[in-house]
């Protein structure tokens, strides 16, 4: 099983969609795409844990996010310029399916249901990882003692 992106097509598209997918396995260390590079492919995690992290000039790079089991490794290969806007790493060895990003943006092209269901599922993931971006940010820097349950 391919992880939730496929379970969350229509019927009649998920077949599709699998097809274009191949299993890869990627050793810890593997990095799977830089921050400013073309994004042509994208990933959903079966086992394994990828990190992705932002280039912070003088530094190391900075870890925002670890991604799991079931889920997607990529976005920036649906909205042009399809350049990522940050690093990915096997932190964990990985076995994932990969997509060729050039080939499913085409099946979203001439399948509209398809296309729909991936923009979606997308547009969601990103939301997702924006409010767990914001809820971090504020466990970082919100003021303490600033929850619910004080009087």
């Amino acid at each position: 099983m391919i992880g939730s992106l496929i379970d969350a097509m229509p019927a009649g598209t998920q077949e599709r969609l699998a097809e274009t997918a191949h299993e890869v396995t990627l050793p810890r260390g593997t990095r799977l795409f830089e921050e400013g590079l073309r994004a042509d492919r994208f990933w959903v995690i079966r086992s394994g844990q990828v990190a992705l992290d932002l280039h912070v000039p003088g530094r190391r790079a900075l870890v925002v996010e670890r991604l799991g089991q079931g889920e997607l490794v990529g976005w920036s290969w649906l909205f042009p310029p399809s350049i990522w806007h940050l690093g990915g790493e096997a932190v964990l060895p990985v076995q994932a399916e990969e997509f060729d990003a050039a080939h499913v943006r085409a099946l979203c092209d001439a399948d509209p249901v398809l296309g729909r269901a991936v923009y979606r599922y997308v547009a969601e993931t990103v939301a997702d990882r924006l409010h767990r971006t914001r809820a971090r940010l504020l466990d970082l820097y919100g003021p303490q003692g600033s929850g619910a349950d004080e009087d």
